[in-house]
């Protein structure tokens, strides 16, 4: 396939996917019970697992993934369609995963859990993007892998693990998670370059322990 006709066909299924995207808000804003239950199955997996790593604890994740979209249904008229509506869930979810964050730090408690702590539903949302098919050793060593990291992702600030996560994990760009936290993009660089370094040292940290 010729470069020029990739592209254009790459258009045109990104139109076409806006195009269907505003037809759902639509929907949802004219009270399609329907409509809106869609859009929560397209999404519930992204808010739990953004939730999940940005506070380190299912339960909260799971309170907070449903505060998520009670927050998405009272709101949607506002959504303007300046940025795709994922983009503007990820705000909010980001925004209110925050906010809890400093419920509980005003309270000096810590809700952090092992991954242990996860249910089975649990963990399928958080592997939704990963291999499909594994042995027993290859989950054991996920598993391993996924605490490790979830442990150095909490040493970081929020704000840190939030801009590593959105990029790392979620694929968006500096420009669009610029857009999604409001700031500079260039805050965007610097924040990830230096959570990369901190979360490498702390996993460099824990391997020298073992």
């Amino acid at each position: 396939m010729a470069a020029g006709e990739f592209a254009l066909r790459s258009a045109e299924a990104l139109a076409g996917g806006a195009s269907l995207e505003h037809g759902l808000v639509e929907q949802c804003r004219r009270g399609d019970a329907q409509a809106f239950a869609r859009l929560v199955a397209l999404h519930e997996g992204m808010v739990f697992n953004l939730a999940a790593r940005l506070l380190g604890d299912p339960e909260e994740a799971r309170d907070a993934a449903q505060e998520v979209f009670l927050q998405v249904y009272r709101t949607l008229g506002r959504f303007e369609g300046r940025s795709t509506l994922k983009t503007w869930i990820y705000r909010i979810v980001v925004n209110h995963c925050r906010n809890r964050q400093r419920w509980w730090r005003r309270r000096r408690k810590d809700r952090s859990c092992p991954i242990d702590a996860l249910t089975p539903a649990d963990e399928a949302r958080l592997a939704e993007h990963g291999p499909r098919a594994e042995g027993p050793e290859e989950r054991l060593e996920r598993r391993e892998r996924a605490r490790a990291v979830q442990s150095a992702l909490l040493q970081l600030s929020f704000e840190h693990r939030a801009v590593l996560l959105l990029r790392e994990v979620e694929g968006l760009s500096c420009e669009e998670i610029a857009g999604t936290l409001s700031i500079a993009e260039g805050t965007v660089k610097s924040r990830l370059s230096r959570a990369r370094d901190a979360l490498r040292g702390s996993l460099a940290g824990r391997q020298e322990l073992q």
